[in-house]
């Protein structure tokens, strides 16, 4: 009887342990392959804005899954962030308008793009949307982005995001990931010549039939170049020359111009 329970276990064992070599290799998903068409972009005295190409492709193998339906890719691009930022609410007193309540953000990206190859509330459901922080109904309703929490937190958050996508710094693009093939894909990365210098995190998510299936992470960074990094270089080491400086320029200038424009 023992051996005979000796033996039984030892079959279950090797059983258990192919199971868990061959688990693997039949339920083996996707993957996502991305690179971007520069991972640096300089800003020079005539910077308008860019733009930034990414491309990509579904990596699959013999054993993965087949899929019914096609693949969907949500991209998002989030700036530097803000250590503290700072909206307040004004109310008209009189004929002048006067700070009313306000709240504190900590860590709010500076530049959010949301691209993908269809709207993103016909790519998945509202609950991975939120869990994932995917899109900007997603930022504002998911409460904890403020450093002061309380129940008039969300309308700043919506003030928040209205004045960012008022400066061209937030935005999404329904239909901003274009697929070439069924499982390779590009998009276009736009940068408005107010988007801040820094290091930009570029996040791609592969979906199917609502599922997120593969994640792949990039960045690139905007830098400035020439005399504008000098400048601010010299700006932010050495603030009291700067300053220096700058109010004797605008001495010196406003002496040439009372010159010029002198009348006699």
């Amino acid at each position: 009887m023992t051996r005979r329970l000796l033996s039984v276990f030892a079959i279950l064992k090797i059983l258990a342990l192919l199971a868990s070599l061959l688990t693997p290799a039949l339920v083996r998903a996707e993957g996502l392959v991305t690179s971007l068409s520069t991972h640096q972009v300089l800003i020079t005295s005539n910077y308008t804005g860019s733009q930034v190409a990414l491309f990509g492709a579904v990596q699959r193998d013999e054993q993965t899954i087949a899929r019914a339906t096609g693949y969907d890719v949500a991209i998002v691009v989030r700036g530097p962030v803000h250590e503290r930022l700072t909206v307040r609410e004004k109310e008209r007193l009189g004929p002048i308008w006067v700070n009313r309540n306000q709240q504190k953000f900590g860590d709010v990206p500076s530049y959010m793009a949301v691209l993908s190859s269809r709207p993103l509330n016909e790519m998945t459901g509202e609950v991975i949307r939120e869990r994932l922080r995917l899109g900007l109904e997603a930022f504002i309703r998911v409460p904890g982005a403020t450093l002061d929490s309380d129940d008039a937190e969300q309308p700043f958050r919506e003030a928040l995001v209205r004045l960012k996508m008022r400066e061209g710094l937030y935005f999404e693009v329904g239909r901003g990931v274009t697929f070439i093939t069924p499982s390779i894909f590009r998009a276009a990365i736009p940068l408005t010549a107010d988007a801040p210098p820094g290091n930009y995190e570029v996040e791609v998510l592969l979906f199917t039939d609502g599922i997120m299936l593969a994640r792949e992470l990039t960045n690139f960074e905007l830098v400035k170049t020439g005399i504008e990094q000098q400048l601010a270089v010299m700006a932010e080491r050495n603030a009291p020359l700067y300053g220096g400086l700058t109010a004797l320029m605008a001495l010196f200038f406003g002496w040439l111009a009372s010159v010029i424009f002198r009348r006699d």
